[in-house]
């Protein structure tokens, strides 16, 4: 018997030992079996999808190697790749992203046991491997902890580091910690492998880490999850987190406004720099003839959060702005703790008198902080 089968025996066991089950006893196990399932799926499908992205980057390196017709794609192989695959979540990034995966954690081989598919790379992936020292064993996290702990987007964003040591480093964090990858990205980008180096008490320094959520680091809102499941973004975000709710009824106050505002799209999935980025909301105004995104953060205003609206104006200008449309705006929403603020990207736009026009169609700031004021306040009670 597995674990996770064991899991659900244990609280079977546990209701059919009942001489007298109370109605709550019920409702609690079924509750608990529910979650239990729940999770030991999602823990499945991520370490499905893990493995399925290791063995897609075997073959590549394979291809790479002794492929008959290599030399007619040459650097182009992973994008004549998409093309031809043609396949939502196998694109260029994955791709890149596998490859790099096959060739920094070969020890993933022995998952496979000894098949021949994967058993003849000892030799050849040696020599095209990133070209960085070599840790000992004893700073290699085992391969079955690796799959069992962390999803693979947690290991893209360990992967950018080019130090063995340093991968080890946050691979040990982050499965100490249960870190979401939101959680290890600002990690990394705030150097604390350098940080515990230098500090004369790393101990005390790594022990202060607290993460932003209890939620386990296995979640399948991870968009190489639910890509692998063929899913839509929108369709595994947990309807009683309140931003999603928000998000809901956002949707609806806008259309309900008029002024020429179209449904588009919801988390509309980017790449850039081959990272993925999901703008909340997409919408397409007749009137202006633009595309409008919207991001609502249910935090404080940052300013890396205007940043990051204006780099999605940008992208949407240079890859989905059709012939005749204008340029696309931005709308972006932050509330927390009662303060409510809005703001808008218009990148791009140097003529006055055409972001005077765009004003005269969008929600005034007004009207929009009422709208956050009012949702907040009851709570998203009427959903």
């Amino acid at each position: 018997m597995d674990t996770n089968t064991e899991q659900l025996s244990i609280i079977a066991e546990g209701w059919l030992h009942k001489d007298t089950p109370t109605f709550d006893e019920l409702s609690t196990s079924i509750l608990q079996t529910h979650q239990s399932a729940q999770a030991n799926a999602i823990k499945a499908v991520n370490q499905m999808a893990t493995l399925r992205n290791w063995l897609i980057g075997c073959y590549i390196v394979e291809y790479e190697q002794k492929g008959s017709d290599r030399a007619r794609y040459g650097e182009r192989l992973l994008k004549r790749l998409e093309e031809r695959v043609n396949t939502k979540g196998l694109n260029l990034t994955l791709f890149k992203n596998s490859r790099r995966f096959f060739l920094l954690y070969p020890e993933l081989r022995e998952m496979f046991g000894k098949s021949s598919t994967t058993s003849d790379f000892s030799t050849d992936v040696s020599k095209d491997r990133e070209k960085s020292p070599t840790p000992s064993d004893k700073f290699k996290t085992p391969a079955k902890t690796l799959l069992q702990k962390l999803s693979f987007s947690h290991i893209c964003e360990i992967m950018t580091q080019d130090d063995p040591l340093a991968r080890f480093f946050y691979e040990t964090e982050c499965i100490k910690g249960i870190w979401s990858v939101k959680e290890l990205r600002r990690q990394i980008s705030t150097n604390l492998y350098f940080r515990s180096g230098v500090s004369k008490d790393p101990q005390r320094l790594l022990s202060t880490i607290k993460s932003e959520t209890n939620t386990p680091a296995l979640t399948i809102r991870q968009p190489f999850t639910f890509e692998f499941l063929g899913l839509n973004a929108k369709d595994v975000i947990a309807e009683s987190d309140l931003e999603e709710a928000l998000i809901s009824h956002l949707q609806e106050f806008l259309l309900e406004l008029g002024k020429g505002f179209c449904f588009e799209a919801r988390q509309k999935r980017m790449i850039i720099d081959d990272e993925y980025y999901f703008a909340d909301l997409v919408f397409y105004n007749r009137i202006l003839h633009c595309s409008i995104i919207v991001e609502l953060k249910n935090d404080e205003f940052k300013h890396e959060y205007l940043g990051q609206l204006n780099a999605y104006v940008s992208y949407y200008n240079e890859n989905e702005k059709h012939q005749g449309d204008n340029p696309p705006i931005g709308i972006l929403l932050c509330t927390r703790k009662g303060k409510k603020m809005v703001e808008y990207a218009l990148a791009g736009l140097d003529n006055h008198l055409f972001v005077s026009t765009y004003m005269l169609q969008l929600p005034d700031k007004a009207t929009l902080e009422k709208f956050l004021i009012d949702e907040t306040e009851k709570g998203i009670k009427h959903d």
